[in-house]
């Protein structure tokens, strides 16, 4: 493909150089370029990408897309300014491979809490409906069954059209993706056509990006606003959120609700830690998942395959199929009866959400244990409220050490403790080191209790002063209910 071909949805300020040299790859990533290469010199917020050109150059780029001219011009190369490389990237890389999205039916899921379970209960009902499908998330990028390792929630936009492309070449039909609010703001998702999107709900997270929650909000509510007239548009009715993500929208809108009169309706008949009982829109389904958060989930993945042109048994039969997602109220249990739950909440609403759905469970028959900590280098004000959540609903409280990054992990403790009274301090212990957290949690634990250890959830790793260390809660708790046995 020529340069001038690539540019024909860009608006350059101006052009130095030859436009009909053939472009052999686009990238973001200057370590990633090969010869005949176009670089893009994004401005992120650790790193500039205009520092980058000349090794870009050195690595074999013709072509460099810029904000801002460099001191020196070297010959043969060419030369695009414009005036925001965020803007026009994602349109860029759509067209080097071929606009993908539009050979999908690709939709789109956004909100703080709920976005991987949705996504990915999506991408495994279409599979098991017989269709080739895609999944873009924080777990895993899945090509019809074929595993890429994720490295972002929603990938930078070069990476992210060229698994697209994958999977328009391996006949996929679908594709679901996760939309982060960070990927919404920076562009990420610019030039993609989405067929519909899912509003989750709407809780403090990210701040320490976005600064302001109303920031947080219109980066999601973006989406929507993007969204084209022959899509869906899917929002939770129980969020006060939901209508004010659709006031601009072109998109069909249509709503899911637990609580109140919507389009897609759901509520519990029973519930156990084996799964619940549900009516959907009159009909009667059993699930394999708990928590009234996860109703509000399975509708929104019921509603979208719905939308989608499925037929309402078709779907319910195959919900009753599916399973929790890796590392969302994943239950690992001792010998001795106790109830061990690995959780991914890491923000004050979903760690809120996973205690209830405990105590819907176990209905006053037994102690919670919970065993949490909070991020270094993220947003500081939600943990105090993390704290505080904790205690609220459990019995006992452990907190521990997360993510620190380069923070010190007692430092984020004392945030954390800092939301507490005196009187809440009484049920909390904090134990830095992760492992003698659990480990403490189940020498408290008695037959019929509930362990639940959040935060970290499907993550394989604990990053420390910029190193990523092994570790698994999943294969810890395991290791030390073992251990209690023998």
């Amino acid at each position: 493909m020529t340069l001038s071909e690539l540019l024909v949805n860009v608006n350059p300020k101006s052009i130095t150089g030859d436009t009909q040299i053939e472009i052999t790859g686009v990238n973001i990533d200057s370590r990633r370029i090969e010869n005949g290469h176009l670089f893009i010199a994004l401005k992120g917020t650790l790193t500039d990408g205009h520092k980058f050109i000349g090794k870009a150059i050195d690595s074999g780029a013709k072509a460099v897309l810029l904000e801002d001219m460099p001191e020196e011009i070297r010959d043969g190369i060419t030369y695009i300014q414009v005036d925001s490389t965020e803007d026009v990237a994602g349109t860029v890389a759509t067209l080097f491979y071929g606009d993908p999205s539009r050979h999908l039916k690709l939709v789109g899921v956004t909100g703080t809490n709920g976005k991987t379970t949705i996504a990915t209960l999506l991408y495994n009902m279409f599979r098991k409906m017989g269709h080739k499908a895609g999944l873009l998330s924080t777990v895993c990028n899945y090509i019809n069954g074929r595993e890429i390792p994720a490295s972002h929630t929603t990938p930078d936009p070069i990476e992210l059209n060229r698994l697209l492309a994958e999977m328009v070449a391996e006949g996929c039909e679908y594709a679901f993706m996760e939309c982060s609010s960070h990927a919404i703001a920076q562009k990420r998702i610019g030039g993609l056509y989405f067929q519909g999107g899912i509003f989750t709900n709407l809780t403090r997270d990210h701040l320490d990006y976005h600064k302001t929650f109303e920031n947080y909000r219109d980066a999601k509510k973006a989406f929507f606003d993007a969204l084209p007239k022959k899509a869906f548009a899917i929002i939770n009715a129980d969020d006060k959120n939901g209508q004010y993500m659709v006031q601009n929208t072109k998109a069909e809108i249509k709503t899911y609700s637990v609580r109140q009169m919507a389009d897609f309706k759901a509520r519990i008949l029973e519930c156990h830690f084996e799964g619940m009982y549900l009516e959907v829109d009159g009909r009667e389904v059993g699930v394999q998942f708990i928590g009234k958060f996860n109703v509000s989930n399975l509708l929104a993945v019921y509603a979208t395959a719905i939308m989608l042109g499925k037929q309402p048994d078709d779907v319910l039969v195959v919900l009753s199929t599916l399973k929790s997602v890796s590392g969302r109220l994943e239950p690992i249990n001792s010998p001795q009866g106790v109830h061990g739950i690995v959780d991914y909440a890491h923000t004050p609403d979903a760690l809120s959400n996973v205690l209830s759905a405990i105590h819907d469970v176990l209905n006053g028959k037994g102690k919670v244990i919970t065993v949490c900590g909070a991020g270094g280098n993220r947003d500081k004000g939600k943990r105090p409220i993390m704290a505080q959540e904790a205690v609220r609903q459990s019995d006992q409280v452990i907190i521990t050490s997360d993510n620190p990054r380069d923070e010190e992990p007692q430092d984020i403790i004392n945030d954390m403790l800092a939301g507490l009274t005196q009187q809440q301090r009484k049920k909390v212990l904090s134990i830095t080191d992760r492992t003698e957290a659990i480990r403490t949690a189940c020498a408290l634990a008695q037959k019929g209790d509930v362990i639940l250890v959040a935060g970290k959830g499907h993550e394989t790793y604990q990053e420390i002063k910029g190193v990523k260390h092994h570790y698994d809660d999943r294969e810890v708790l395991r290791k030390i209910f073992d251990e209690l046995t023998s």
